[in-house]
């Protein structure tokens, strides 16, 4: 049987309740669960592929090379989260409109910087005024993709610098004894056997991405944060159809037990790939998995 929710004032219940849990906010709301999940599967191998960048570069005989690597690391990591998301989101987007103001509009003969404004012309905009909505929530998504992964690449760009050095030096030099060249042994000795020393830490590292997701909320994308927040507030007849006191506990309770169950649901898969990793390896971790099979 159909419950239809025309007049929400007449309905009692728990058929208001699953009017109200079905309204476009809410609707919303849980597309925003999506937009966290494809956040993670986006960032995380985007940040993956900047801390390799990073660990190589730093771990480079070209001494220019060398102190990029390092400079990433070190810089990145010492700026707090929230201090990097606020500023360089806002840097990068004036840049970029920056950049298409002088190109598009040369004849501009006004002050980009007008006190606290930064004023472009329309053309060079970022995205265009008339842009469809999805673009304009797509630009946003993009900056926070690339804002989590330079912030998570740095940290893992150390845990993976700290796994390649842990490789075993003697491994190494019989490569080199057997005449590859540091690029071959780089790619056959160190990369194959670092996963093991670097998934301890970057385990850690995917735990602290999955919590600093409702930073999103910094970034102008409308996460399940926002929405809790939002549609848990109190409201008045004045403004909804469907009235309510102060329920923001029961939104944030449920966004607690998303996280709780996300993380745990994490922690099975990587003790499994960790287990996988390590099995005939020379590490504490191999050398239980063979007492316990002995």
């Amino acid at each position: 049987m159909f419950t239809y929710c025309a007049d929400p004032a007449s309905l009692e219940g728990l058929t208001w309740l699953s009017c109200y849990l079905t309204t476009g906010k809410h609707m919303n709301m849980y597309w925003a669960f999506g937009t966290v999940l494809l956040l993670l599967a986006i960032t995380a191998p985007i940040s993956l592929a900047f801390g390799f960048g990073g660990a190589s570069a730093a771990r480079s005989q070209i001494a220019p090379l060398r102190w990029i690597g390092k400079g990433y690391m070190s810089v990145v990591r010492g700026i707090p989260d929230i201090v990097f998301f606020l500023f360089f989101v806002i840097a990068l987007d004036q840049g970029l409109e920056y950049l298409r103001h002088k190109i598009k509009c040369p004849d501009w003969d006004e002050p980009i910087r007008q006190g606290s404004d930064f004023i472009v012309c329309q053309a060079a905009k970022l995205p265009l005024g008339n842009a469809p909505q999805w673009v304009h929530e797509t630009y946003g998504f993009a900056l926070a993709v690339l804002t989590f992964a330079i912030v998570f690449g740095a940290f893992a760009a150390n845990v993976l610098f700290g796994a390649m050095r842990a490789v075993p030096r003697g491994q190494v030099e019989t490569a080199e004894a057997y005449g590859m060249t540091n690029r071959q042994s780089f790619w056959r000795i160190i990369v194959p056997q670092m996963w093991v020393y670097a998934l301890p830490g970057l385990s850690n590292l995917w735990m602290v991405l999955i919590k600093a997701t409702p930073l999103l909320f910094l970034l102008g994308v409308e996460d399940i944060v926002y929405w809790a927040r939002e549609l848990g507030g109190s409201k008045t007849p004045n403004f909804t159809d469907y009235p309510h006191p102060d329920w923001r506990m029961w939104y944030f309770g449920a966004l607690l037990v998303f996280y709780l169950c996300f993380t745990k649901v994490s922690e099975v898969v990587l003790d499994r790939i960790m287990a996988r990793l390590t099995r005939g390896q020379a590490t504490a971790a191999g050398e239980a998995q063979r007492k316990a099979a002995a």
